[in-house]
């Protein structure tokens, strides 16, 4: 069992774990062992999660959402598969954590009556400056 917070607990079966071989430098170890590890969470058919979090959760997973509704995560900075594991079930609880926390709501605030004093009196200056900016006539 994956433990996010107080409320949010993932059961093992909602989590898949598929292992490739890593991309980089690495030498023979890189060639022969699957190290990398991708895993999946099928969060939109999770009875775990509300749908608030699942709501966040998808935006905030961007191109880790797949069409089916599940959330997948590579992992492959370390050679050691058992690591991989753990950075990836980070995320993940990272992730879901992230989408658990409420938005908090903006509060419209308006502008104070000198700053609104300021901007007035800086048009007006500048209107002056561009006005004397006309042709200059030959006259008197």
């Amino acid at each position: 069992m994956l433990h996010i917070n107080n409320t949010i607990a993932i059961e093992e079966w909602e989590l898949t774990e598929q292992f490739t071989r890593s991309q980089g430098p690495g030498g023979q170890n890189v060639n022969k062992v699957e190290t990398a590890v991708e895993l999946r969470f099928e969060a939109a058919r999770s009875p775990n999660l509300p749908d608030a979090v699942k709501r966040r959760l998808e935006r905030l997973a961007g191109r880790r959402w797949t069409r089916d509704g599940a959330v997948v995560i590579l992992s492959q900075e370390t050679r050691s598969q058992a690591r991989n594991r753990e950075i990836a079930r980070e995320r993940l609880a990272d992730l879901i954590n992230r989408a658990a926390e409420p938005v908090k709501r903006r509060v419209a605030t308006k502008p104070t009556w000198g700053s609104q004093q300021r901007r007035l009196k800086a048009k007006a200056t500048r209107g002056e400056v561009k006005a004397l900016r006309g042709r200059v006539e030959d006259g008197e």
